[in-house]
């Protein structure tokens, strides 16, 4: 497991108390996968918990640096049985499943996930529940996101399960969402026309205050329930946050000048366009802003305990994103979230597409690299590495997304060397990777595998496939498009991107292996592709 920072779990006050039998308690972690989940599970890990995740993909949830450390049940918060199973034997369940990006009926689905839940855990006899919600003052009108946050509190809270419902306000940490579009907005604009509640106070917290009060809330005296709010120590406007974040990153403060006009509708729209994040995300983020949210009182300081020297200020907590972004050492990102309405099916496999019209593109170089030189460039793929062929048309495809309400080429990925199954890139979503084997003496040196699904919207589904292969003293690079198209549209989006794919994909497998070492023999080439086996195929 890669070494972690503050909280790391192995603080006394937060380690695991022991049961009466001396074993060690069970966590279940809802939310593994997602931003807060995925740094928490490695810190109950080092706490002394044993832990559990329910996963949507357990393939995913696998994938993580502590997968090979907890036990992984695949399913949702909505599917009972699933959850029932996850539910025994556990001690404490940490609730940390939120719906930033879920579509229309999403306050229905978090009612019934969080009844389901609560319904198992009472069952089960699980001694405590821990909810991350949201900062809310007590009497305004809420963001719909913002109130389904508070019902999927009261639920736990009526369940007759002690619970415990830690209300944060804005997270400050590398990867947030709050922070990129604090960082992307201040890089972006010298001068920033804003909404109306760049006024309004708010109380942000560092994302390891936030791992702190979860840790801590696993420890809470037994006859607990309430629900409790946390921040961190600065109290600020939001431009005032933004400004904050200009003299952290060495950048002259901004001009802000706020309009009654933008509505938050009108402002998340502003947000997709100037920064990588989609409108999906954007939109209740903007929405949560509408009011002042400040912590009301300090009760959670006689629950769980400060961390040792303090809450951390915002700048600092600015400041230990950007080295964390700096360095490339970023543990979870929002890039990361699922997007609703997005292909989730795995590709299927050859022999599957039989009765099925499927069209691929097909490139395959020699080249005098090694495999693992040639897997380097490949698992780097994408954000600020680029996608080795036309800037320009790559862009282009990336603002006819957002355009359309897709995610955009611009999402970027969380790190620029390492790539694990889940992960975003740019608009694509990480389906398998397989790293490269080397050879030894009972076996052959293997190849290096990284499978992407595509999450731009298109009438269809699409696949695309990069390989690193043993071949002689070098390697051999494939490239593989695949499209499953929707009706007579998606037959005729391929016909009209089929010419592009020429300086697209033959581009891009000529300049991946050049990355790696200058190509040194071409394999099977064939006509209108220098360089490249192309194949725009239809299987009926």
């Amino acid at each position: 497991m890669t070494e972690l920072t503050q909280p790391t779990g192995h603080e006394e006050a937060l380690r695991a108390l022991p049961r009466e039998d001396g074993s060690a308690p069970r966590a279940l972690v809802l939310g593994a996968t997602g931003y807060i989940g995925g740094r928490l599970t490695p810190r109950l890990l080092n706490a002394g918990y044993r832990v559990r995740a329910l996963a949507r993909d357990a393939a995913r949830a696998a994938s993580f640096p502590w997968g090979a450390e907890c036990e992984i049940v695949e399913g949702s918060a909505d599917d009972a049985d699933a959850v029932a199973e996850a539910m025994a034997d556990a001690d404490v369940v940490y609730y940390l499943i939120h719906s930033m990006t879920a579509g229309k009926g999403f306050e229905e689905s978090d009612e019934r996930a969080a009844t389901t839940v609560a319904d198992a855990a009472a069952k089960a006899g699980v001694r405590r529940i821990v909810y991350l919600g949201g900062l809310h003052p007590e009497d305004a009108k809420l963001s719909p996101h913002l109130r389904s946050r508070v019902r999927v509190g009261e639920i736990f809270l009526e369940s007759g399960v002690p619970s415990l419902v830690l209300q944060a306000g804005v997270v400050i940490g590398s990867g947030s969402a709050s922070f990129e579009m604090i960082r992307h907005l201040t890089d972006v604009l010298p001068y920033m026309p804003a909404p109306k509640w760049v006024r309004n106070r708010i109380q942000p917290i560092a994302v390891r205050d936030v791992l702190h009060y979860l840790l801590g809330a696993a420890r809470v005296d037994a006859d607990v329930n309430r629900a409790v709010d946390i921040g961190g120590p600065d109290v600020l406007r939001y431009g005032q946050m933004m400004n904050g974040y200009a003299l952290e990153a060495g950048l002259r403060q901004r001009a802000i000048a706020a309009l009654p006009v933008l509505t938050p509708g009108l402002a998340s729209h502003w947000v997709n366009l100037v920064t990588p994040v989609p409108r999906s995300i954007a939109r209740p983020l903007v929405a949560s802003l509408q009011n002042e949210c400040i912590v009301k009182d300090h009760a959670i300081d006689d629950l769980i305990p400060k961390p040792e020297g303090g809450l951390t200020p915002y700048r600092k907590a600015v400041a230990m994103a950007l080295g964390r972004v700096d360095a490339d050492t970023i543990e979870t990102s929002w890039q990361d979230a699922e997007v609703s309405g997005a292909p989730s099916d795995p590709l299927p496999s050859d022999p599957d597409w039989a009765g099925r019209t499927v069209f691929t593109d097909t490139r395959k170089l020699k080249t005098a690299a090694p495999v693992d030189g040639l897997w380097r460039v490949i698992i780097g793929i994408g954000g600020s590495n680029g996608w080795y062929s036309s800037k320009f048309l790559w862009a282009v495809r990336g603002w006819m997304d957002r355009l359309v309400g897709g995610v955009g080429l611009r999402r970027g990925r969380r790190s620029k060397v390492e790539a694990r199954v889940g992960d975003a890139i740019d608009f694509w979503r990480v389906e398998a990777v397989e790293e490269p084997g080397r050879a030894t003496d009972s076996s052959p040196a293997s190849g290096g595998l990284l499978r992407l699904r595509a999450e731009m919207k298109v009438p269809g589904e699409a696949w695309l496939e990069l390989r690193a292969l043993p071949d002689g003293d070098g390697s051999r690079y494939e490239q593989r498009a695949v499209f499953f198209p929707r009706g007579l549209l998606g037959r005729l989006y391929w016909l009209g991107v089929l010419p592009f794919h020429g300086f697209i994909f033959a581009g891009m497998a000529a300049r991946i292996t050049d990355a790696a070492a200058v190509p040194v023999e071409t394999v099977a080439p064939a006509a209108g592709a220098p360089g490249a086996d192309s194949e725009a195929a239809a299987v009926a």
